[in-house]
């Protein structure tokens, strides 16, 4: 599915961050502009379309912007992703670099090799991780499941009630009991250790205006992932620290994040 603001503007493509993760989550980010945010296939209410290959998941921004004419008279949308979702970006814009005009990616997985596999080895799993072979658990009430709705890495939500509507949207009803709307064929290729391995380097190499958004207290793009993105030749990416955020930055400083977000996109309309 694709969620399309209809007002008349720039427009912006945004990815939905990972399978336990929904749309819904940004409608209200650019409310005088246009922006399309989309699930990803069997991600949310989209349906699984072939294998979960990045090549794939890469090739949807192109078809969703083409189905919405977004390309019309030479336009060039912005993406702007989080986590999971600018994983998908980068390969979206080394795909088609002459399609869009920048990338605003958000809170990405980057660190160096040894501490990526300190990382792991603390039990803590990537973004968008899971087991394929693994049925979707059901519960008897949305309460239940509701329980069971939980952010990954764990942090604080300084507004709760942005998680509550996230985790609604990311549930159906599968006859009398709730269950997750991801299908867990996701799983099967999107998520391999060689791919966050050398996340850092592909964003580096990736072409086209570019500028990163964390959370200072992120536990994935930390102070060093910044410093080891410049060592890696991105000294002409801008990054920029959204105070007291975590990973989620959107649900603990909507706030901030929006504005740091309308700051970049205002700047690149401007040049």
């Amino acid at each position: 599915r694709e969620l399309h603001t209809g007002v008349e503007g720039r427009d912006y493509l945004c990815p939905r961050p990972g399978p336990n993760e929904n749309s819904f989550r940004r409608c209200a980010i650019f409310a005088h502009l246009t922006e399309v945010a989309f699930d990803l296939a069997g991600m949310g209410d989209s349906e699984m379309r072939g294998e979960a290959d990045p090549e794939a998941r890469g090739r949807e921004f192109v078809e969703i912007a083409e189905a919405l004419n977004l390309f019309a008279d030479g336009h060039k949308p912005t993406i702007v992703a989080h986590s999971f979702g600018s994983g998908a970006a980068l390969t979206a814009v080394t795909q088609s670099p002459d399609h869009f005009s920048g990338l605003v990616i958000c809170d990405l997985m980057v660190m160096r090799a040894e501490l990526l596999e300190q990382y792991w080895n603390q039990r803590r799993s990537s973004p968008g991780s899971g087991d394929p072979d693994k049925p979707k658990r059901s519960y008897a009430s949305y309460e239940e499941a509701r329980k069971r709705y939980v952010l990954s890495p764990p942090q604080p939500v300084g507004e709760p009630f942005l998680l509550d509507y996230m985790a609604y949207h990311s549930m159906r009803l599968d006859g009398d009991n709730w269950t997750w709307k991801f299908t867990p064929e996701v799983f099967r290729q999107s998520n391999k250790s060689e791919e966050w391995l050398t996340i850092g380097q592909r964003l580096v190499n990736t072409p086209g205006r570019k500028t990163i958004v964390h959370g200072a207290k992120s536990q994935l793009f930390t102070k060093d992932s910044a410093d080891y993105i410049r060592e890696l030749g991105g000294g002409d990416i801008p990054i920029i620290a959204v105070p007291e955020a975590r990973h989620h930055l959107m649900l603990d400083q909507p706030l901030a994040f929006v504005t740091a977000l309308l700051s970049i996109l205002h700047l690149w309309e401007n040049k």
